[in-house]
């Protein structure tokens, strides 16, 4: 008797159902396709400003002041002798790095309070909760001009990252605790914790990695965040006066009343990436909402 084969049909490995999903996933998400575009678009702007100006085309005296759009400068020059294109090409990414830096230092921070805090409790959880609800009280803005304007000498970049992230660990903080404190019940948690783990194995192995698509939504509204209060430190006069940020571009605007005077090519520049940068952070904070949140995720 002939002995039939049969062929056996071999499922796809788990990392080729992941990256099917996460395609899936991204195609469907309109939203944080969007928002990627227009940070895309952000960095296609960088690139291409820096291929057609040179760094010192954005050092004061540097052309005749004032002078709209031609072909020689295609966005203009400001008041100091600018190319403005050149000052675009060099602040938006130092705007970019205040916010990537003091966000990510305060989510750093705010994720090791938060899960220490709300999973073991007790004296250190309160003295956590206090100290995020009393400093929440009072208006950020103005802890941050006083901070600000302790620093002696001219601010650089950084300095500007550090005052923003004095105060970017709080949002962080008071949302991913919440989560702890729902997650810390839960029935793996518990399996973990008889089964002989420590709590920072805990914390480390289970808890973080099924939080991280929410602290991953957190970041973004941190960076988002601390671009916002840059740019109101700067636009009072409490930057970097060295640096061409779009926050610094915003004070020489309102220093020389460019909108009174008509020079629309010198506000308008950091206005729209201002707009295109912050939409696009919004855009993909809100399609990771569905990454982050499992009550809002849609069957593929």
């Amino acid at each position: 008797m002939a002995i039939q084969s049969t062929a056996i049909l071999e499922a796809p490995p788990p990392s080729a159902n992941r990256l099917r999903d996460t395609l899936l996933y991204f195609r469907r998400n309109h939203a944080l396709i969007a928002g990627c575009a227009l940070l895309l678009l952000i960095v296609l702007f960088v690139v291409v400003g820096s291929i057609v100006t040179d760094p010192d085309d954005a050092r004061p005296l540097a052309f005749r002041p004032s002078q709209p759009p031609s072909a020689e400068h295609w966005l203009g020059t400001d008041r100091l002798g600018k190319d403005i294109l050149a000052v675009m090409t060099e602040g938006t990414p130092q705007t970019i790095r205040i916010g990537v830096t003091a966000g990510t230092i305060g989510v750093l921070i705010g994720t090791i309070l938060a899960f220490f805090s709300g999973y073991y409790g007790g004296i250190f959880d309160t003295i956590t909760r206090s100290a995020v609800d009393i400093l929440r009280t009072v208006p950020a803005l103005l802890v941050l001009i006083i901070i600000a304007i302790s620093v002696p000498g001219d601010m650089s970049v950084l300095e500007m990252s550090l005052i923003v992230a004095a105060l970017a660990w709080l949002g962080p903080t008071r949302v991913l605790r919440a989560q702890v404190l729902v997650i810390r019940q839960q029935p793996y948690v518990e399996m973990a914790r008889f089964s002989g783990l420590s709590g920072p194995e805990i914390i480390i192995r289970e808890m973080i990695p099924n939080l991280m698509p929410f602290i991953v939504a957190v970041y973004i509204t941190s960076i988002s965040g601390a671009v916002l209060a840059s740019l109101g430190l700067e636009a009072i006069g409490l930057g970097p006066f060295e640096a061409n940020t779009l926050g610094m571009t915003i004070y020489w605007n309102i220093w020389y009343a460019s909108l009174i005077n008509g020079w629309w090519w010198w506000w308008s520049p950091p206005i729209a990436v201002i707009v295109l940068l912050f939409v696009g952070l919004f855009l993909i904070s809100q399609g990771l909402d569905e990454w982050a949140n499992p009550r809002l995720r849609k069957r593929v």
